[in-house]
């Protein structure tokens, strides 16, 4: 049992209906709501940024999100919730390789909770760990990730031909599939929704990352909602080291500017954990 305090709701204006929390997350994080959708699955981001912008440090060892947040226990009960009511869960490669030995699932990311993470995915009619979905490219890929040799949950590698094969030469567990979606490279995030489709019926997809990923769901109007840590750390940038933002890839302003719209903010002592909505591209005529 944890002994970690609730967050404070400061505000939280989020459409539809309650989703079924256990009594301990209901009482840390308030209440989750979806509004209703209909056509593809409901797609949500977490990321957490410094106060600067900064997703990553960049050096090796320090790559992954728990250097910017922290390792805060409000942000990774929060990225175990998300986990725990998604069907799905996409990384790109380079995500995958920052943190060789994770699972995305919600129990690994918060084990304090993992029963009642485990509760609420029964609730939800949701069996086992969630699809993680890995997009790669080029299919270079180490089959000794963990993710992808031990079978702890079931994979989905989303690539080109080129890649497929690659990947294909590999000695992969049958959890494992491998699914090509064009020639070569890049993959679109429609593409990799579409693919995640044909291996697991989903109402709900998360997208951890990285920046580039992120980047191409934004770009195609796929992501619906960014759930967005803040962190109170400045890492600043000298140049000798790349330390990306959120997006990376692509330009929206000034000529296409995305703006999101503010769905609900909660907070855990001097980290604001923020919620946005983004538009949907316009129905076909």
């Amino acid at each position: 049992m944890t002994d970690l305090a609730p967050l404070e709701v400061v505000y939280d204006g989020a459409q539809g209906d309650d989703l079924p929390l256990p009594t301990r997350l209901a009482s840390l994080y308030g209440r989750l709501r979806f509004p209703p959708r209909t056509g593809r699955p409901y797609a949500i981001g977490n990321f957490v940024t410094t106060i600067d912008g900064v997703v990553s440090l960049g050096s090796p060892g320090h790559q992954a999100g728990g250097d910017i947040s922290g390792f805060n226990e409000h942000d990774r009960m929060v990225m175990g919730l998300l986990r725990a009511v998604s069907d799905v869960v996409v990384v790109g490669a380079g995500t995958l390789r920052s943190v060789p030995g994770h699972i995305w699932t919600a129990a690994y990311v918060y084990p304090p909770l993992a029963g009642e993470y485990g509760q609420l995915r029964a609730s939800l009619g949701k069996p086992g760990p969630p699809l993680n979905v890995i997009v790669s490219a080029s299919g270079e890929l180490d089959p000794e990730f963990r993710v992808l040799r031990g079978g702890e949950v079931p994979v989905l590698v989303v690539t080109t031909e080129r890649g497929a094969q690659r990947m294909h030469k590999q000695s992969l567990p049958p959890s494992v599939s491998i699914i090509a979606v064009a020639r070569e490279g890049p993959v679109s995030a429609a593409a990799v929704l579409d693919a995640a489709g044909h291996v697991r019926q989903s109402s709900v997809v998360l997208v951890e990352g990285g920046p580039r990923l992120v980047g191409d769901f934004l770009a195609e109007r796929c992501l619906d909602e960014l759930f967005l840590t803040l962190a109170p750390q400045i890492a600043g940038r000298d140049g000798t080291t790349e330390r990306p933002g959120l997006v990376s890839g692509k330009s929206f302003a000034p000529d296409n500017p995305l703006w999101g719209t503010l769905v609900a903010v909660r907070r855990g002592e001097s980290h604001l954990f923020l919620r946005y909505s983004f538009p949907s591209p316009p129905a076909p005529a």
